[in-house]
């Protein structure tokens, strides 16, 4: 991610305390999935969209630029691990991308609960 999107961030999330959790922020920004649940039977359906739609777009878009990165051979790291399992399971690229604009958010609110920064 880039410094305007790290910045826009940083803006929106302010302390990182006002959510009780890092799923928490990622639904603030409409990143996780809508559930129709009942009984036993969980559902997960698409993301939300609900929450800031500017800096979930931002998120999306540094996510598609990092997904790119992270699946060339050269790559290594956890993260890059989980891309290109993600990629051998058949699912969609915009699916990834935005599951990982989603582990990205939570990572963000992570480093800022912690105040460290990124440790890969």
């Amino acid at each position: 991610m880039g410094f305007s999107t790290g910045s826009l961030l940083l803006s929106y999330l302010g302390d990182a305390k006002r959510f009780a959790s890092a799923r928490h922020f990622a639904a603030s920004l409409g990143l996780v999935p809508k559930q129709a649940s009942s009984g036993n039977r969980e559902r997960l359906l698409g993301i939300s969209k609900q929450g800031n739609g500017h800096v979930r777009k931002q998120l999306v878009h540094g996510a598609r630029s990092a997904y790119r990165v992270l699946l060339k051979e050269d790559a290594t790291g956890r993260l890059s691990e989980w891309a290109k399992r993600m990629q051998a399971s058949g699912k969609h690229a915009n699916k990834i991308i935005v599951a990982l604009a989603n582990k990205l958010a939570r990572i963000v609110w992570s480093m800022m609960m912690k105040e460290r920064g990124y440790i890969a």
